[in-house]
């Protein structure tokens, strides 16, 4: 599938399309704003000239604290051009969650937009030395970067630099999910797991120069490493869709319409959403060519609508952890029939992978058995940042090959396809978000209102998956819906915050005295 070693460089498939088609547009705005395959190339030029002026060095770590926009592109590929891996932050989270990545993941530079410079609390590296800051006025464009950079060479230019020669296994990006002992946690991705990646889709679907690349995924989440480099190598535009626009249904669907996207990508939440509040039958959206799903259950009534609104596209379900980006795929039948209730499946394995079925005791199973869901190959990480016994849990040795272990259970089908069971653990999906319900609970007993908390999920036909919060407080007063969601809102992401809370004297155990979630899924309706 790979060309060579000298291809497994994310930033060569940029390279490569600004050779191509240097006047294309590569990334647009909502607003009309755009850069063009040339300008993008030489701004990311000018990004890693500066970096490497600071001093970054192949394997350093950049984060970057900037909204959607042309500017984070640009700082994206100026990043890997200099060897280092990017560190992005969500703009919506907590500052303090924020501020914990960075020094967490040991930053060397942090890029970040001049809103956030309030927020930020400068820390010393993994070295020991504090991270160099460089500030942009804001986002959008790719005029706030570029002022910056012009602003930096009027006091000292930045000496012209080569892009570094990165080896398959170097790190090219680190993304924090949620973890359950209620501090995020870095997947380490190398430029050899994202390449592997996009060239299985290059395999797999019929992408093409004239393409118009949803971006509707934030940047910190793994459905943006489809968006961003599959748009680059097949000279595609992507097309930017920021946080304010992306969660309104009917906001949405217009702007699908009159921008002619041709490949949309995201969670199924939103498509949900916007079958049912989009107006989808006043619009054209005859330029759609694929509909990509991915990081949660798309509820059929809800597919089988969308797919009645939009006949004609290609659709997939991708199935994978953040470990693992995409690991397993279906196309989807379409029309679907009416009497359908039943979930699609997640499909067979990506042709760049190995995937097999094990027991408790780790041992493959049967086929048409349950057992849990394990994966190997080129799109598989090395492991979590910084957490070397964590990561070693998560791999386990079968038949002499070292499989990562998605904690997902699934079963064959005949067909040769997978269907999705649930989990092993108490970590869902959550508008396509790893929700760990632990880290939930740990933000919770930070109140010092709160004697006692639990959290249980329900499949809930809107959202996904609903989040209910079970709190017993110190002095047995009822606190306030308000006070609780704006606390939480201080800690951790606004997708991980309950959709309900429920107040109790006590919080029923089991026989073992351990809180009893089954009791309380029953509580909430379950």
């Amino acid at each position: 599938m790979l060309r060579g070693p000298m291809t497994v460089k994310l930033y060569r498939y940029l390279e490569d399309a600004a050779g191509r088609w240097p006047d294309k547009i590569a990334v647009q705005e909502v607003d009309g704003s755009f850069i063009t395959y040339r300008e993008l190339d030489r701004l990311s030029d000018r990004m890693r000239d500066r970096l490497v002026e600071l001093g970054i060095r192949p394997g350093d770590r950049v984060g970057f604290w900037i909204r959607k926009s042309i500017d984070a592109v640009a700082t994206i590929f100026g990043v890997l051009k200099a060897g280092a891996a990017y560190v992005p932050m969500d703009p919506t989270a907590p500052p303090t969650r924020n501020n914990y990545i960075l020094a967490d993941c040991g930053v060397a530079v942090i890029v970040i937009e001049n809103r956030f410079e309030p927020m930020l609390i400068a820390e010393p590296s993994a070295q020991g030395a504090y991270p160099a800051i460089l500030v942009i006025g804001g986002a959008g464009g790719g005029v706030h970067l570029r002022a910056m950079l012009d602003e930096k060479d009027r006091h000292a230019e930045a000496p012209s630099a080569v892009s570094a020669p990165v080896r398959p296994e170097d790190l090219a990006f680190v993304l924090y999910t949620s973890g359950s002992t209620g501090r995020p946690k870095g997947v380490q991705l190398s430029h050899l797991n994202a390449v592997s990646f996009v060239e299985w889709c290059a395999e797999i679907f019929a992408l093409l120069p004239t393409d118009r690349f949803s971006s509707h995924a934030p940047f910190h989440f793994d459905l943006s490493v489809f968006d961003i480099f599959s748009a680059a190598k097949h000279g595609g535009t992507l097309v930017l869709i920021g946080e304010e626009v992306g969660k309104q249904p009917l906001e949405l669907a217009h702007l699908i319409a009159d921008l002619e996207i041709t490949i949309w990508y995201s969670a199924p939440s939103i498509l949900s959403l916007m079958a049912q509040f989009g107006e989808l039958e006043s619009r054209n959206f005859s330029s759609l060519r694929f509909v990509l799903f991915a990081g949660e259950v798309f509820p059929v009534a809800h597919l089988r609508s969308l797919v009645k609104y939009w006949p004609h596209p290609r659709y997939f379900n991708l199935y994978g952890p953040t470990e693992t980006n995409v690991c397993t795929f279906y196309e989807v039948p379409t029309p679907i029939p009416e009497d359908r209730t039943e979930p699609m499946p997640i499909g067979k394995v990506c042709s760049h992978l190995e995937g097999i079925l094990i027991d408790a005791d780790g041992r493959a199973v049967e086929k048409g058995t349950e057992g849990e869901l394990c994966i190997r190959g080129s799109g598989v990480t090395r492991g979590y940042w910084n957490l070397p016994e964590q990561s070693r849990k998560c791999f386990v040795e079968v038949a002499g090959a070292t499989y990562y272990r998605t904690g997902d259970i699934a079963k064959e089908e005949p067909s040769g396809n997978l269907r999705y069971l649930g989990r092993s653990d108490r970590m869902i999906k959550k508008r396509g978000f790893r929700v760990e319900l632990g880290e939930i609970e740990v933000c919770l007993y930070r109140h010092t209102g709160v004697r006692e908390a639990a959290v249980v999920a329900l499949a809930d036909d809107t959202l996904g998956m609903r989040v209910h919060a079970h709190v017993v407080s110190k002095d047995g007063r009822t606190l306030s819906l308000i006070e609780m969601k704006t606390f939480c809102s201080e800690h951790i992401p606004i997708y991980m915050i309950p959709d309900r809370f429920s107040f109790h004297p006590s919080l029923p155990k089991t026989s073992t005295d351990k809180v009893d979630y089954q009791t309380l899924k029953f509580w909430s309706g379950g």
